[in-house]
C-alpha cells in the first residue's frame, strides 16, 4: 500500500488522505459501472494510499453505499474513514429536515454500509434556510448522542451557506465545489474554517470532467450521464455539472489550462494538486470510473507544489474566461 500525506479532517479529529475517493460515479449518474468496475475503482483508491471515501445515500439510490459496504466487509484491513450524506430522498423544503427523518435516513445509511455508527454524515446541500436552524443541528447531536453517528458535517452550494455553518460549534467539515474554475471559496471559506478548525472536503475538482482536456465541443455524453440532462439545472443544482460553467466557454479554458501542466503530470493531476496546496484544504474527492482514473487520481498527491507563476496563471485565467459566469453566483 502507498503511504500519502494525510490530514485531520475537522472536528472529526480523524486524519484522511489528502485526495480521497468520491464515489458518485459508482451509483451510476455518470453512465453504468459494472459492480466488479466499482470493487476495482475501490481497491485500487485504498491500495494508493486513499483513506477517504464519500458517498451519499441517493448515489444510485444506494447502490454506491451498498457497494463501499461490500466492500469494506470483505476489507477489515483497510483504515478508511467513510463519509455519506443525507436529505436528498426527501423534497427539499427545510420542514422535512427534523429528527424522525434524519433517524430514517440514517437507519437505511447504516444498512447499506453495514455498519451500526457512521463516520460522518452530511446533509446533501439542504435548502438554504436549514444550515440556520438551531433544530437542524439539535437533531444532528441527538443522532451522535445516540451513536448512530461519529460525527456530522454539510455539503454545500454557496460560501455563503458554507460561512453560517462553520460558525456552528458541531459542525466537523463542510464540503463545497473548489477547482481552477471555482475560485471563490478562496476569499471568505476557506480562512474562516482554518481559524474554527473546521475541514474543507473539495467536490467536482475536475469540474465534471472539464479540467482533464479530453473533451472538446463535440463530446456526447451518455442519456443517463449527468452532463447531459443537467447542464442548466434540471435535475438539480447545475454547478454540480460542469462548475456550472457553459460547456463550450469551459472546454475553451480547459484547453488553455492543460497547458499549464508540468512535465509528467496530466492536466487532472495538475488541477488536483492546485486543490491541494489550497491552504485549508483537507482533503480533494475526485471520481474514478476506472482502476487506471483512480490510480492517476491519487498519484497526483505526489507531485511537487505548483510554482507561484503557475498558481498566477491559473488566476489569470479564471479572471478572463470564468469570473464572469459564475462568480457572482455562487
Amino acid at each position: 500500500m502507498i503511504l500519502m500525506e494525510q490530514r485531520t479532517l475537522g472536528r472529526t479529529g480523524r486524519d484522511v488522505s489528502v485526495v480521497g475517493q468520491g464515489t458518485w460515479q459508482l451509483g451510476g449518474d455518470w453512465g453504468e459501472v459494472a459492480e466488479d468496475d466499482a470493487f476495482g475503482v475501490l481497491d485500487a483508491a485504498v491500495a494508493s494510499g486513499i483513506t477517504f471515501l464519500d458517498t451519499a445515500d441517493v448515489y444510485g439510490d444506494g447502490r454506491s453505499e451498498q457497494l463501499i459496504g461490500r466492500y469494506l466487509k470483505d476489507r477489515p484491513d483497510a483504515d478508511v474513514l467513510v463519509a455519506t450524506k443525507m436529505g436528498r430522498r426527501a423534497d427539499q423544503v427545510a420542514e422535512n429536515y427534523v429528527l424522525d427523518n434524519f433517524r430514517t435516513w440514517n437507519d437505511r445509511s447504516r444498512a447499506n454500509l453495514g455498519t451500526d455508527t457512521l463516520d460522518l454524515v452530511q446533509l446533501h446541500c439542504p435548502p438554504s434556510g436549514v444550515y440556520s436552524s438551531d433544530a437542524v443541528y439539535d437533531a444532528l447531536d441527538t443522532l451522535v448522542a445516540e451513536q448512530r453517528i461519529a460525527a456530522y458535517a454539510v455539503s454545500v452550494e454557496t460560501c455563503a451557506e458554507a460561512l453560517t455553518a462553520i460558525a456552528r460549534p458541531g459542525v466537523a467539515s463542510v464540503q463545497i465545489i473548489l477547482n481552477p474554475f471555482r475560485l471563490k471559496p478562496l476569499d471568505e471559506v476557506l480562512p474562516a474554517a482554518a481559524a474554527a478548525g473546521v475541514g474543507i472536503v473539495a467536490r467536482v475538482p475536475l469540474a465534471s470532467g472539464l479540467l482533464s482536456g479530453k473533451y472538446t465541443r463535440n463530446t456526447v455524453f451518455g442519456p443517463e450521464d449527468h452532463r447531459t440532462y443537467n447542464r442548466h439545472g434540471e435535475a438539480f443544482d447545475q454547478g454540480e455539472t460542469f462548475s456550472g460553467i457553459d460547456y463550450a466557454t469551459g472546454v475553451a479554458a480547459a484547453a488553455e489550462f492543460a497547458e499549464l501542466a508540468p512535465e509528467g503530470a496530466t492536466p487532472a493531476q495538475t488541477a488536483l494538486r492546485w486543490v491541494i496546496q489550497q491552504p485549508g484544504v483537507t482533503s480533494v474527492i475526485p471520481g474514478a470510473r476506472s482502476v487506471e482514473q483512480a490510480r492517476a487520481n491519487a498519484a497526483a498527491a505526489a507531485l511537487p507544489p505548483l510554482p507561484q507563476s503557475t498558481l498566477d496563471a491559473v488566476r489569470d485565467l479564471y479572471d478572463r474566461s470564468i469570473r464572469a459566469e459564475v462568480h457572482d453566483r455562487w
